[in-house]
């Protein structure tokens, strides 16, 4: 007994002949209704090594920038361009591989950007000067920016409709890896005894590992099967390197049903559209307001709990970091991409926010918090619990569904870009603010940040457990996505109803 990959539902489906193999199915059909395998988790393996290389130096290079800060005698500009410069690259690798990945195709682009990475990590580790460093983190920058829009689409193109949002949650929930395993490393480089020199080369210089683990797996994934069908009208090409990649879990059916080619859109005809404007609204404007607040104090972190811990050492700030880390921010990004598709992607951005607000609105209004170290690291942590368990995971999730095929990447890469530049702020703006302000007015700047983040949420609609071309408007017949103008821009207009799960049958082979 084994459950077809496409299953015939209440007659709505593909029909199923006596052998269990599909009739006839579109190579979306396939992929909607394939049931998650071995093959969804190893594309969310390659996929995600990238995102354990963006949060792995989103940890070290604030310890890195306090030992270099030392070292080179940097000015607190100098530092936060340390810091900053990877963040920039992401901005325009973002933008820039977004856009050639919907031009070119998803997997051009996908080996590369891993190789920049290397290139970028392990030149830096060399850095004889802060010239050269900001260089080569630019650069590392830049892969992991471009890694952005191509791993959350590769996936959201490769997923089913049901457990989409788990299986992009996971490519970005390697994050979570990555953030503990910075600082763990930290910790045993500096107290190894080895020198501060040689510490922060060998934890920039170890960024290349992940990326280097799948450089070559990711030469041999085949092209994304919507892509391959809708962009370049190779359908049946697309079913057979579908099939040969699931190792058989999604059979070829005996007849593939040619998707209509869907047209490139032009940048200028992409950003002509109201609909699409809005929908990058919501996307890029709640990334860019989530980075700010999200990245300004991670990377000011230590700096942060200087003025709450003023005499604690280096070591220990390291280790209250890493407890954040492994009591809050892990169990939040675990159960994002568990929960995620049966709360609703949208609405658990809105949760996050809210209680983000909340916890950063309670750090700043009430003294006592920030001058007492266990109950600032409570709050704080609990809001890094609702960052992962909404807008961490989920800014990264809804523009890889809500847009049509043929500028998904595109948007995708705005949305990163512009929330990278909000990071990009956020670094250098948080320790001005701390200065000017306060850790506690800076924490009410946060929260501020959190409530505008949760009404731009509203204008999106909601994806879970739709099909990629329901949400995009790709199965109406009237008109291409690309070229429908909608005449209201409310959330309503922007969602179609959703409709519930169909039913499932199973075929005896």
């Amino acid at each position: 007994m084994e459950s077809s990959p496409v299953q015939a539902a209440n007659g709505s489906g593909p029909a199923l002949p006596p052998s269990g193999l599909v009739a006839a199915a579109t190579v979306s059909d396939m992929l909607n209704e394939a049931p998650r395998s071995g093959f969804h988790r190893r594309a969310v393996v390659i996929s995600g090594m990238g995102f354990f290389t963006d949060a792995y130096d989103l940890f070290v290079i604030s310890t890195v920038a306090v030992l270099v800060k030392s070292q080179w005698h940097l000015s607190t500009s100098k530092t936060s361009w340390v810091a900053g410069s990877t963040i920039l690259g992401a901005f325009i690798g973002a933008f820039l591989f977004g856009r050639i990945a919907d031009v070119l195709g998803r997997k051009s682009v996908y080996a590369l950007v891993a190789a920049i990475m290397i290139v970028g990590a392990l030149s830096s580790a060399f850095a004889n000067g802060f010239e050269w460093l900001v260089v080569t983190r630019f650069i590392l920058g830049l892969g992991i920016g471009g890694d952005y829009p191509v791993s959350a689409v590769l996936m959201s193109e490769y997923a089913n409709r049901d457990d989409r949002g788990r299986l992009v949650g996971l490519v970005f929930s390697m994050q979570a890896v990555g953030l503990i395993v910075g600082p763990l490393v930290g910790l045993v480089l500096l107290s190894s005894g080895i020198g501060d020199n040689m510490t922060w080369r060998l934890l920039l210089g170890l960024g290349a590992v992940p990326a280097a683990a799948v450089v070559y797996l990711r030469t041999k994934i085949p092209e994304s099967p919507r892509f391959q069908s809708s962009m370049r009208g190779k359908s049946d090409q697309a079913a057979r390197e579908l099939a040969k990649f699931s190792a058989g879990v999604i059979h070829e059916p005996t007849a593939v049903i040619e998707t209509p080619r869907v047209p490139r859109v032009s940048l200028r005809q992409m950003l002509s559209d109201r609909r699409i404007l809005m929908l990058l609204l919501g996307t890029a404007g709640s990334w860019f307001l989530f980075d700010y607040a999200y990245y300004g104090n991670t990377l000011s972190l230590p700096a942060i709990l200087n003025d709450v811990a003023p005499n604690a050492t280096l070591v220990t700030k390291l280790a209250w970091s890493l407890g954040v880390f492994v009591l809050f921010a892990a169990p939040g990004y675990l159960l994002a991409f568990t929960k995620m598709d049966r709360i609703g992607h949208r609405r658990l951005q809105l949760i996050g926010f809210g209680v983000m607000s909340v916890a950063f609105l309670m750090l700043g209004a009430i003294p006592v918090l920030t001058s007492v170290v266990a109950p600032f690291l409570i709050i704080f942590g609990l809001s890094y619990f609702f960052i992962e368990f909404g807008p961490n995971t989920t800014t990264f999730v809804l523009p890889s569904e809500l847009f049509p095929v043929s500028m998904r990447t595109t948007a995708h890469g705005i949305s990163a870009g512009i929330g990278k530049l909000g990071a990009f702020i956020g670094v250098f703006l948080v320790p001005v603010l701390q200065r000017t302000i306060g850790l506690r007015g800076l924490l009410l700047v946060a929260s501020g940040s959190a409530v505008l983040g949760y009404l731009l949420t509203l204008v999106l609609p909601e994806p879970a457990r739709r099909s990629l071309e329901e949400v995009s408007g790709e199965d109406r017949p009237t008109q291409p996505a690309e070229y429908r103008r909608a005449e209201e821009t409310t959330p309503e207009a922007l969602e179609p109803a959703a409709r519930e799960p169909e039913p499932i049958s199973t075929a005896n082979v």
